[in-house]
């Protein structure tokens, strides 16, 4: 794998995704210290719902771990299948609507049953929007442009070669 290509990856899409939530959530009143919060709740537990600061910077974290995940995940499908990366635009909404779908219907549920997945029909033109255009299409773009740098076997020679 390559890793400043990952590592690109992982920093503007997470970039892009945390950004977006704290536009969509500030528009309903709240603010970023209290989504950062919420994102440690996630595999933390409630126990972090009054960490402060301390609870957001565990949440930047969590976050951009998530991340780091879902990059690494497209990866090795790029590697897999090289063509995907040929239609750019198509594999990154695709993408990004795989990466919602597990999201708002696998992973949240698994955490806050009574909130989802029927709490996130409310969410789903924001979250698409965030999912698609901050994290799917730029995972796809910043990987294709990695690989097309690279050439041939560009994840697999990833470690004798990173850059």
């Amino acid at each position: 794998m390559q890793i400043r290509t990952w590592a690109e990856a992982v920093l503007v899409a997470g970039t892009l995704d945390i950004l977006s939530a704290f536009v969509f959530s500030g528009m309903k009143g709240t603010g970023p210290l209290t989504v950062l919060v919420g994102v440690a709740t996630g595999p933390f537990g409630d126990a972090m719902a009054n960490s402060g600061w301390t609870g957001a910077a565990v949440g930047l974290g969590v976050h951009f771990g998530i991340m780091a995940v879902q990059v690494a995940i497209f990866m090795l499908l790029a590697a897999w299948q090289p063509g995907i990366l040929q239609t750019r635009l198509v594999t990154g909404v695709l993408y990004g609507l795989a990466v919602y779908v597990v999201m708002y219907w696998v992973v949240l549920p698994i955490r806050w049953p009574d909130a989802f997945p029927a709490g996130a029909l409310r969410h789903v033109p924001t979250a698409l929007f965030s999912h698609i255009c901050c994290v799917g299409l730029p995972i796809v773009l910043i990987v294709a442009h990695g690989a097309a740098a690279r050439g041939a076997g560009w994840i697999a020679n990833g470690a004798a070669t990173q850059g």
